[in-house]
């Protein structure tokens, strides 16, 4: 089944750990930015990997540990960003919600 993306405007309800049954919901997909609701159970890991584009990270619910350039655990409430490209792992503690956005490089026409 295909994902279904939002578009310019519409918005929607990001669920809580209790009632979110799957591990990632994708939000957004264009060519500037991609938008995703990550879902990690304790004891979750995702492996080493990269991005083309700048990374941020809101930890919505729970508390996980991010190991690149520094190692930085985020708890509820708590912000970060990573360098495009910047190798990565993360690591959960406890059942959590991340919010996650990749920025592209690329300038919109009219804009600089």
């Amino acid at each position: 089944m295909a994902l279904h993306h939002l578009g310019p405007g519409d918005k929607v309800h990001l669920p809580s750990l209790a009632s979110h049954k799957t591990k990632t919901a994708a939000l957004v997909k264009t060519d500037a930015f991609e938008a995703m609701q990550l879902i990690l159970r304790s004891g979750d890991v995702i492996a080493d990997h990269a991005v083309p584009g700048f990374v941020t990270i809101v930890c919505l619910e729970g508390s996980v540990t991010l190991y690149g350039a520094k190692q930085v655990r985020l708890s509820a409430g708590e912000w970060m960003y990573l360098d495009r490209g910047e190798k990565h792992s993360v690591s959960a503690h406890e059942d959590s919600s991340l919010l996650v956005t990749i920025m592209f490089e690329r300038l919109a026409a009219g804009f600089s």
